[in-house]
């Protein structure tokens, strides 16, 4: 049996993973921090008793910051494979705290990285990049693009992605960088603007919020659907030689037409119910983010499914029925559409609702 540590487990990325891990067999281990209220939510529908004799998810106490803890964890677990998805993921807070995200994104992909060298275990590294790097390079952006970042998270990110490149080169190590574009879902944190803007529409619709309030709406982001994305990180980590890949599906509405389509299909009009906040304008902005993953069509035989329309749709159903309303009914047949009983595994609708997180990742 394959063992996977995943930092981050209790995120969106990190859940929908461990699911797909669980179903490939593996024995899951997950990196979780201590908090004073749980902080499990988007995990509780596949946590086990870890007395259980057949128990094959474990819990880990940890924190990227404390790098003789993360070295002990993966000596004593001696995984297969590592999975680094931890990190403070909020580019708008990051500007607010950029020396605890330059300690967490950036440096503790490389504590991680050295306690796997110096443990003398040969773990498959997987490093959660992403697509913020490219900042203000022209789109489409693919695995040569040079990076030009535009906030503390996406800086902290590229010393991160340099350091997985470096210890794959002078280790030898299969180390992996995923390049990810926006890839949402109904668990995704309710402060990123995806699910901040299904919540709303789901609120509005259910009488319980009557104002919705955004920054930027001209800039472009690369939507895509989480479930797809974490089966490519899976991909990475089987090939024979590592590579780095950009994930994403090439198409880059603005915040608006986003806004505009998840309002519609609640039939809501939407400039009756959203107004421009400028604490919400990021200090320095990234205009056109949208993937050229020419690279991983060919070498991972991968290519998303899901639109951004279609994503709004799915997330919207999900937030009606989180408030107790009737989904619009959309959203669960563009699953077995796309994935036929495959979105069984993503758990569908009501499923995921239930294991929804709230807050940041």
């Amino acid at each position: 049996m394959r063992k996977a540590l995943v930092t981050g487990i209790t995120g969106q990325d990190g859940s929908f993973l461990a699911e797909l891990l669980l179903k490939n067999g593996y024995e899951v281990h997950g990196l979780i921090r201590k908090a004073s209220t749980f902080n499990t939510d988007r995990i509780d529908h596949i946590y086990q008793d870890p007395h259980d004799p057949n128990a094959r998810l474990f819990l880990h106490y940890g924190d990227l910051s404390n790098g003789e803890q993360l070295t002990n964890l993966v000596y004593n677990v001696r995984p297969d494979e590592v999975y680094h998805l931890g990190a403070l993921s909020h580019v708008k807070v990051s500007f607010d705290i950029p020396e605890y995200t330059g300690a967490v994104t950036g440096l503790g992909t490389t504590r991680l990285l050295e306690a796997i060298q110096r443990s003398g275990i040969s773990a498959r590294f997987y490093q959660a990049s992403s697509s913020e790097m490219f900042g203000s390079a022209p789109a489409p952006q693919n695995e040569e693009t040079p990076f030009q970042p535009r906030s503390p998270y996406a800086i902290a990110k590229v010393y991160a992605y340099w350091m997985t490149r470096n210890y794959r080169e002078a280790y030898g190590m299969f180390a992996v960088n995923g390049v990810l574009f926006n890839h949402e879902s109904p668990r995704r944190g309710e402060t990123f603007l995806s699910r901040k803007v299904t919540r709303a529409v789901a609120r509005i619709k259910g009488e319980l919020q009557s104002k919705l309030y955004l920054g930027n709406l001209e800039a472009r982001r690369d939507y895509g659907y989480a479930p797809e994305y974490v089966e490519a990180m899976w991909r990475m980590l089987q090939l024979e030689a590592p590579a780095d890949f950009v994930l994403g599906t090439g198409v880059s509405p603005t915040m608006r037409e986003f806004t505009q389509e998840a309002f519609e299909y609640a039939g809501l009009d939407w400039k009756k119910y959203v107004e421009i906040d400028p604490r919400y304008f990021r200090p320095t902005e990234v205009d056109d983010l949208r993937a050229d993953a020419a690279k991983a069509h060919r070498m991972l035989d991968w290519s998303p499914k899901v639109t951004y329309k279609e994503l709004a749709r799915i997330m919207v159903d999900a937030d009606l029925e989180g408030i107790g309303l009737e989904p619009i009914g959309e959203g669960d047949e563009i699953l077995k559409r796309k994935f036929g009983d495959w979105h069984r595994w993503e758990s569908g609708v009501t499923a995921v609702l239930k294991s929804a997180g709230n807050g940041v990742d």
